[in-house]
């Protein structure tokens, strides 16, 4: 009892005394507990806590996304005839691009970085730190694109919603670079998580996706905070937003060549999708107009194509849930194909369109300046196209055809080959559809349809030029390393410089006093002309009088291989590797003369970053 009491006191003082660092006027009296508690518990204990308090506050952040969108589609189309919706289409996808746009220039000070790039860059580059901003910045954003009906998805702001939270917790506790990089992870777990309701996607989100080449051993709080983010979904939403299907039968092996041909479809679709979405991203960085201009013409084509197909407007969901249930009719009654007369190819050529759109519509909705995600719009087309799959076996004359499944199964398929994500989507789909007992042709058509875009391009073309800048982790764990460093940093603080024009005495004076064994020589505006080696001239040195002879601009050699400010340390290793020297100079993007680094420099900041992330 004693021993328990002096460790309680001891603890005491010891946070009052890390606790006076900071003015107690900063803090809240909830963060005053928490450090508290922090101090008192143990690392294993307060990341579990601190799961549950990110999961909790990312649950709740997802909750209020998906209601706000989910009551501004209600206001603007149940409410309203068919005629009148035509309207509502051609005015507000226009006006959702253009207010984000808006909204993002002269609220948000222009930073419309979106998506999951966005994590994975704050992970690599900026040590986990997120700013604040975007804990909210992205609802507000994504909430006036999808609720006025933007053609994209509310999750992936949902991710980037829930990683700023919980990196921000992590900074404000003063959590390191792992506990930080661990809860931010597990923010963007809990806010997939409360979107679906589905934890374990949830976790196999983060794992799969953004700890990308990321060494860990703490998953528990990842577990913890989808669970929280699950339930408060599950308690808050109403069953009509969550992302639920429960119409489906069961899985029956002889229909397995459905799903192989299903995920070859998967796999194909899925490349069409992420070629149309550089090429409009292409196009519209190609324009020289200003943003808002962008906005106003990215609106009134998705408004076009809203009054054309209206199930392009917004993510999507209820539609697939329509065809999961039967109700094709009543989708069809929503366009103008209402004045074409009910025949199987009507349906067949309707639903292909809008799955050949919903490519464009996205691409646009995003490029055009507004806020949103590529994981609605790649389920959208997966169960359009396994519906399109199925009424074409039905027009084959084959009579059992497991269409539900087709649809459900065929979701996962195109959302693994855009995201390269398959155990995101095999997880996802099984538990927004109950339908564990589908996990064989689940996983047969994710597999398929990511195998062939890893075969079309070994990176995702969403990531794919940050990855080859260095800009994100990749699984090469040692690449990862070195992208942490930067070629400045590793700069040596002591550099010897003479001028060209210099004298032999100034010369004798810096090899006196001198400590390196280079000296760089530079002209009159910095530049690097020359360098003299110690171990060249170092026969001359014993003969003081000689050289006096010799003036600078003898004694230097030409400069060889050079590393530039703008190099990735990746580049930088593989020219001393090259070269063989164990120093090389680096210069500005000036022109001018930088420093010297030296091979020593970069294996002793490796090792260093080597024992901070590995275990």
């Amino acid at each position: 009892m004693r021993n328990s009491s002096i460790k309680k006191y001891y603890s005491f003082l010891k946070f009052r005394r890390n606790f006076t660092r900071y003015s107690i006027d900063k803090f809240r009296s909830y963060e005053i507990v928490i450090f508290w508690l922090k101090i008192i518990l143990t690392r294993s204990q307060f990341l579990i806590l601190s799961g549950i308090l990110v999961g909790c506050t990312a649950g709740f952040a997802g909750v209020i996304l998906k209601s706000l969108v989910h009551y501004i589609h209600y206001v603007i189309t149940a409410k309203v005839h068919f005629e009148d919706q035509i309207l509502f289409y051609l005015i507000f996808p226009f006006l959702g691009i253009v207010i984000t746009t808006i909204v993002v220039k002269y609220i948000f000070d222009g930073q419309d970085k979106k998506g999951i790039p966005v994590i994975l860059h704050e992970i690599a580059q900026n040590a986990s730190k997120v700013s604040p901003v975007k804990m909210y910045s992205q609802v507000v954003q994504s909430a006036i694109t999808v609720g006025l009906g933007g053609s994209a998805g509310l999750e992936s702001p949902i991710a980037v919603t829930g990683a700023a939270i919980g990196s921000n917790f992590a900074q404000t506790y003063k959590l390191n670079y792992k506990e930080r990089t661990l809860l931010l992870a597990a923010g963007a777990t809990a806010g997939i998580a409360a979107a679906f309701n589905a934890p374990i996607a949830g976790v196999m989100f983060a794992m799969e996706i953004l700890l990308t080449g990321v060494v860990f051993s703490d998953f528990i709080p990842l577990v913890v905070a989808a669970v929280c983010g699950s339930l408060i979904s599950r308690i808050l939403l109403q069953e009509k937003v969550l992302f639920l299907f429960r119409s489906r039968g069961a899985f029956d092996y002889h229909n397995l060549p459905y799903y192989l041909v299903l995920g070859i479809l998967c796999g194909l679709y899925a490349r069409y999708f992420l070629v149309i979405t550089r090429y409009v991203e292409g196009f519209f960085h190609s324009l020289k107009i200003s943003r808002i201009q962008k906005a106003m013409l990215g609106g009134a084509i998705l408004s076009l194509l809203c009054v054309l197909y209206p199930p392009l407007f917004g993510e999507g969901y209820d539609t697939i849930k329509s065809f999961t249930n039967g109700d094709i009719q009543q989708v069809i009654n929503n366009s103008f194909y209402r004045y074409v007369s009910y025949r199987e190819w009507v349906v067949i050529l309707f639903v292909g369109v809008i799955c050949l759109l919903k490519a464009f519509a996205t691409s646009i909705t995003i490029q055009g300046g507004g806020n949103g995600g590529n994981f609605a719009p790649s389920l959208f087309a997966g169960g359009s196209l396994g519906y399109v799959f199925a009424l074409l076996c039905l027009q084959a004359g084959i009579s059992e055809v497991p269409m539900t499944n087709l649809i459900i199964v065929g979701m996962a398929g195109v959302m693994s080959g855009v995201l390269y994500a398959p155990l995101t989507a095999i997880f996802l789909i099984a538990e927004s559809s109950s339908g564990y007992d589908l996990f064989i042709p689940l996983m047969i058509v994710s597999v398929i349809s990511f195998l062939m875009a890893k075969w079309f391009s070994p990176t995702s073309p969403e990531m794919e030029k940050l990855a080859d800048q260095g800009q994100i982790f990749t699984r090469e764990h040692d690449k990862n390393l070195l992208s942490l460093l930067h070629t400045l940093d590793l700069l040596d603080p002591i550099t010897q410089v003479i001028k060209e024009n210099a004298s032999s005495d100034e010369l004798m004076e810096v090899l006196e006093n001198g400590k390196r064994n280079l000296i760089a020589v530079l002209d009159l505006n910095q530049a690097l002309i020359g360098i003299i080696s110690l171990e060249d001239i170092r026969p001359i040195l014993f003969g003081k009088n000689n050289i006096k002879l010799l003036d600078v601009k003898t004694l230097m050699k030409p400069v060889g291989v050079v590393i530039n400010e703008t190099d990735s340390v990746i580049a930088l290793a593989k020219k001393f590797d090259e070269t063989g020297v164990w120093n090389l100079p680096v210069i500005r993007t000036n022109g001018r003369f930088a420093g010297f680094i030296s091979k020593s420099s970069v294996l002793d900041s490796y090792r260093k970053l080597l024992q901070e992330h590995s275990g």
